[in-house]
């Protein structure tokens, strides 16, 4: 991918060593992030929008590696669901990632980039850095957290784990621990990263990259985010660009040519490392584990805290019963909450694709 030392990034120093749950401190630490409408004066109108594990901070403005539009610039702007006519959109790239943020192409000691010497993450140490970021940026309350998919796990992790600092908390398709089945497609994508021979043991950073590990890890992973049904509707059996089967190994069928699209595509935005270093954070993500090994424990402190769930009838990578199960916790500690399925034929991707009806719902909840 592109060094983001090539192009023009936002960000800021965060201040002293920031604690890890692994034990270990990481000093240095860096968040780029961006920023959509004005702070009003009181400094509490401001929305904090996490991405997802392949987004990063330019949810509503041109990508500056790929040129194409903002990840969720349906939903953010003048006039929309997260209206910056009112609000003031952040969005940070994570802790670990690649748009910015400190993570394993940064500089360590002796001026090289970490590689695999970064210390090893979690869903709460990627909210903990931008809770500090935050915290240079003077805002102390937030008037909501919003996130689908692993931007879901960190708007949860940070309800639990900083409810203070919102009061409200929107998350989209997620789930409050990583599946066995979860972390087996992540297995399935690191195991293609480090079987690339440019991984080099993760040392590959004045060399070639492992794309084509990257690549198959990616396609993988595609695979989980649509749906069966939005695979037959787009694609069926149709092949692409000829008339008969070639009885070989090029890509015959369209899935097959759009997959390759997709693996391929990513290697130019996105560190293999990066990778390898968030999914392993999304697999550690237990927030019942954290507190106790009861799911209700999490929330313990955040029962004047404003909830919303949605998920959608196609997900099959975070499904309603998951986000059923986050519901019943915040029950139990009496947090208000709502909770609604949406039908969308796109699986995961619905929360990133024209589904109407999520825009009513965060327009509605946000107030």
């Amino acid at each position: 991918m592109a060094s983001t030392s090539t192009i023009s990034v936002r960000k800021e120093a965060l201040p002293g060593p920031l604690p890890l749950d692994s034990g270990r401190e990481l000093a240095g630490v860096e968040i780029a992030f961006e920023t959509y409408g004005e702070l009003n004066e009181a400094r509490e109108n401001a929305i904090l929008v996490f991405h997802a594990l392949t987004g990063d901070q330019f949810v509503a403005s041109e990508h500056p590696i790929t040129g194409k539009p903002g990840w969720w610039e349906r939903m953010v702007g003048p006039g929309k669901p997260l209206d910056t006519d009112r609000f003031q959109i952040i969005c940070a790239n994570v802790l670990g990632s690649c748009m910015g943020s400190t993570g394993p192409a940064s500089a360590g000691e002796g001026g090289t980039p970490y590689a695999m010497q970064f210390p090893v993450i979690t869903i709460r140490d990627m909210v903990r850095a931008q809770m500090r970021l935050l915290d240079v940026l003077g805002i102390e309350t937030l008037h909501a957290v919003v996130g689908g998919s692993m931007g879901g796990m960190q708007a949860l992790s940070c309800a639990a784990n900083f409810p203070e600092r919102t009061g409200r908390v929107l998350a989209i398709a997620t789930t409050a621990r990583h599946s066995a089945q979860n972390i087996a497609f992540h297995e399935v994508g690191r195991q293609a990263i480090m079987a690339d021979p440019a991984w080099q043991g993760g040392a590959y950073y004045d060399g070639a990259s492992p794309d084509k590990g990257l690549s198959v890890a990616r396609m993988a992973a595609h695979i989980t985010y649509l749906s069966e049904a939005g695979l037959t509707e787009k694609f069926g059996r149709r092949l692409q660009d000829r008339d008969a089967k070639s009885f070989g190994f090029d890509a015959d069928f369209q899935v097959e040519s759009y997959l390759r699209h997709q693996g391929i595509s990513f290697t130019d935005r996105f560190d293999a490392n990066s990778y390898l270093y968030i999914t392993r954070a999304m697999d550690y993500f237990d927030l019942a584990e954290e507190h106790g090994g009861l799911l209700a424990n999490a929330f313990s402190d955040a029962s004047d805290t404003r909830f919303c769930l949605v998920s959608f009838d196609t997900d099959w990578l975070y499904t309603t019963a998951d986000m059923r199960e986050v519901v019943h916790a915040l029950n139990a500690v009496a947090a208000p909450v709502s909770f609604v399925e949406l039908s969308a034929p796109y699986g995961h991707d619905s929360f990133l694709l024209d589904v109407p009806a999520l825009d009513r719902v965060v327009k509605g909840f946000i107030g």
